[in-house]
């Protein structure tokens, strides 16, 4: 099999996983960019994501975030963080372009809802009565779309650094371009 050339980063993952605090690490030692989808949602539509849920709903939010993506996924030397549902959708993750690696940052429900509720008002889907019954069921719908990610690393116990070490390690084994050069 020939290596190919690494052109971008996608994280895809849970809230609360980790992809912006571990993306924003990843591209600075990679001194490339990083992108969050959210965070560029929020820019073009000039207002918070929970305030688009709220006004337009999910369905709006989503045709949104595919539309802003699909513009990221066409950058190179960047590091993307996906929106917890972006890749919910079948096929998503395989309609990668070519020479993007992805990354499933893997969280326990427990955790993720322990970093997710240090950001109230961030995350529209968490704001719920019932955020451990839901979330719980979120994610388990969610799985079987994240592990369609090349690549899968636990972030439950890990610090920032030491993901983004065992990110840069299996980049530099996969694929042809060094990193930062």
């Amino acid at each position: 099999m020939t290596r190919q050339e690494l052109l971008r980063v996608l994280l895809v993952g849970f809230m609360g996983s980790g992809k912006t605090s571990v993306g924003r690490d990843l591209a600075d030692r990679l001194g490339w960019r990083f992108v969050d989808f959210d965070e560029a949602i929020e820019l073009k539509e000039s207002r918070s994501v929970a305030n688009i849920f709220a006004a337009e709903g999910e369905f709006y939010f989503r045709q949104v975030e595919e539309h802003v993506a699909d513009h990221l996924l066409s950058e190179r030397c960047v590091v993307l963080a996906s929106g917890g549902g972006w890749a919910v959708k079948p096929g998503r993750l395989a309609a990668v372009p070519k020479g993007t690696a992805t990354f499933w940052l893997r969280v326990s429900i427990e955790k993720a809802l322990e970093r997710a509720s240090s950001e109230p008002g961030r995350r529209p889907l968490f704001e719920q009565h019932d955020a451990l019954d839901s979330t719980r069921q979120l994610l388990i719908e969610r799985v079987p779309y994240y592990q369609k990610a090349q690549w899968t690393v636990d972030t439950e116990d890990s610090a920032i650094e030491d993901v983004s070490a065992q990110i840069l390690e299996i980049l530099t084994e996969e694929y042809t371009r060094a990193v930062g050069e």
